[in-house]
Formats: C-alpha cells, structure tokens, sequence
C-alpha cells in the first residue's frame, strides 16, 4: 500500500514566526490597553478635581500649589482640593470594585452596594452611633459603618435564599432592606436636630467635608479591601464555573465567598463612613467596563478601581460647576446620571 502525498501544505519554522499574534496575546494587549486609558483618564480628572471649584486654578497654579509652600494656591490645594481629590479616588476605587465583586459573588448583574442594602446597612449604624452615641468623628463612625455593611450583607445574603439566591430575590430583598433602614436613618435624623445638622450633607453623599484626617482612617481599610478583592480575582473566576469546578480546580467555595463578602464590607463600609451613600457608582462602572476587558475579574477589577473614581471625581466637578455659586453633592449627580442607565439595563434584561 502506497501513501499518496496530501496537498495540505506544512508548518514550517518560519511559517509559524511570520504568523500572526494569537487571540490571547492581542486580547491581553487590548486589556493593558484598556488599563493605560483609565491611569490616563483618571490622572486628568484628578487635576480638573484640583483646579475646579469656587477659584478655578489654571495648570500652572495648580502645579505651583502642590510643590511650594509659598505659593498663594498653597492654601486653597492642599487644605481644600487635594484631600477631596484624594478621598474621591479611594472612594471611587472602593466602590467600583464592591460592585464587581458582588455581581460575580451573587451572579446578578444588578448587584449593587446601594441597591442591595449595604450602603444603607452602613448608614444606619452611623445614624445610631451620632444620635444614640454622640460619636462625632469619622474614627469612631467607621467602626460602626464596617459593621452596618457586614450585617445587612448576611442578612440581605440569607433572605435572598442563600445558595438559591436568584437576580431578582436578591434585588427584592435590598429593596426591601433599603427600605427599612433608611426609614430609620430619616427617623433618627428628625427625632434629633444635631444629628441633623451632622448628617445632613453626609446622606446624601458628599466629599466636600474632606481632610487629610478623613483620609488617613479610612485608607488602610479601603486598600485591605481592594487588596482582598485582587486576590480573590482568579479564584472568583473558577467560582464562577459553579462550586463543582470550582473544588476541582483547587479553589474553596465557602473560603472565597467568605473572602469576597469581608472585601467588600471593608470597601462599603470604609467608602460609606467617610462620603455617606454614594449609589450607582457600583452597578455602572462594572458594566462599562467589562465590553472593554471581558469578564475575567484578574482584568476586570483592577479596571474598574481605575474608571470609578474617575467616574466619581467626575461628577463630583460636574456638581462643582453645575451648582456655581455653591455646588451639588456628588451623590445628587451620581443618581441623576445612573438612574436612566439602570432603566435601561432592567429594561435590557
């Protein structure tokens, strides 16, 4: 018996290295790609942060405030622009990333820190510490607003059936704790009037209160957070795939879920404490983003702690000028600009 020769041609050496990049390479370029436009964006958002306000500041003044003390900017940067730039991009990172990790915890893509409860969870412990406590301070409300998030997020978690949870049991289970809790934050609010004169800005969402002090107690949490969350990037990938594959590819359901859940009660609970309830950031930075990166959350999460708080500063200067001479609070713009966006993703869905 004779083998006739094929006419499919070879792979040679040289074939292969003329040929073009694979798929995953392109799609890795891509991602970095995606990651190097949110470092820019963010950076620029950053100094529009600084030099919009009441005085607007040109680049020259701004750069002269931040590195010379004798400066006549000097003041007005590093007492006033700066602390808020800073606490807008810890806060911002906080909350984009609470997002994702609990829209691939729960699997909804509703999944919100302010639609599921928590952010409310986190007020209304603050509510009780200032008018039950007298606690004055954001050091002292943290504490309280860490474990506001972590109660309601088991709660909301248990409600929603647990395991069983579905999209829409979960989405009716933050609604009804959001509810309730914040009934509660407006009892306490008028049963009281210092803690309605101390939180009064802060319930709706607001980083014009900024200090270097408010930035130095909530950092360390907000970062352990976005340092757990990066972690459990890949492991929340095999999660994923069910806890079956899960197990087979060597990762512990009930450790990562335990893992993501302690995340994101550091990033809400730390974000809740120092700005109040800031919604909408979660849910939309997420799905603008994963078009770009794809759903892998090693790509995903760090993408999102770039592009939300450039979406937080943002609007935070869109408040600036909008409400010239005053200004609106980040958390009035935030929900004007989400609320048509999560119409039409309910709608979509």
């Amino acid at each position: 018996m004779r083998f006739l020769p094929t006419s499919e041609p070879t792979l040679s050496v040289t074939t292969l290295a003329a040929a073009p990049p694979s798929a995953p390479a392109g799609r890795r370029r891509r991602r970095a790609g995606v990651l190097a436009a949110g470092l820019l964006l963010l950076i620029t958002v950053a100094l529009l942060s600084i030099a919009v306000g009441a005085r607007p500041l040109s680049p020259t003044e701004v750069w002269q405030g931040l590195v010379s003390a004798a400066s006549p900017e000097h003041a007005v940067v590093h007492r006033m622009r700066l602390p808020r730039t800073l606490l807008g991009l810890l806060a911002g990172a906080a909350l984009g990333m609470a997002g994702a990790l609990m829209q691939a915890l729960t699997r909804n893509p509703l999944a919100d820190p302010g639609l599921l409860g928590i952010n409310a969870g986190a007020s209304a412990a603050v509510a009780t510490a200032v008018g039950l406590l007298g606690v004055a301070t954001v050091g002292g409300w943290i504490w309280f607003a860490l474990l506001g998030a972590a109660v309601v997020t088991a709660l909301g978690y248990a409600v929603g059936g647990g395991r069983r949870a579905t999209p829409e049991r979960l989405a009716l289970a933050g609604a009804a704790l959001n509810a309730v809790l914040y009934s509660y934050v407006s009892a306490m609010m008028l049963l009281d009037s210092a803690s309605l004169d101390r939180l009064r800005f802060w319930t709706v969402g607001s980083l014009a209160n900024a200090d270097f002090g408010t930035v130095r107690t909530v950092a360390p949490f907000m970062l352990a957070g976005l340092l757990a969350g990066l972690a459990g990037a890949r492991a929340l990938n095999a999660l994923a795939l069910g806890d079956d594959a899960a197990r087979a590819l060597g990762a512990r359901p009930a450790l990562v879920r335990a893992g993501a859940i302690t995340a994101v009660t550091l990033l809400c609970g730390a974000a809740t404490a120092a700005c109040g309830p800031i919604v909408f950031v979660g849910l939309l930075v997420p799905h603008l983003v994963r078009p770009l990166t794809g759903p892998d959350l090693r790509w995903l999460l760090p993408a999102c702690a770039l592009y939300a708080p450039a979406l937080l500063l943002g609007a935070d200067v869109l408040g600036r000028v909008l409400g010239r001479p005053g200004e609106l609070q980040v958390g009035l713009v935030t929900a004007i600009l989400g609320g048509p966006l999560f119409l039409r993703l309910v709608a979509r869905r």
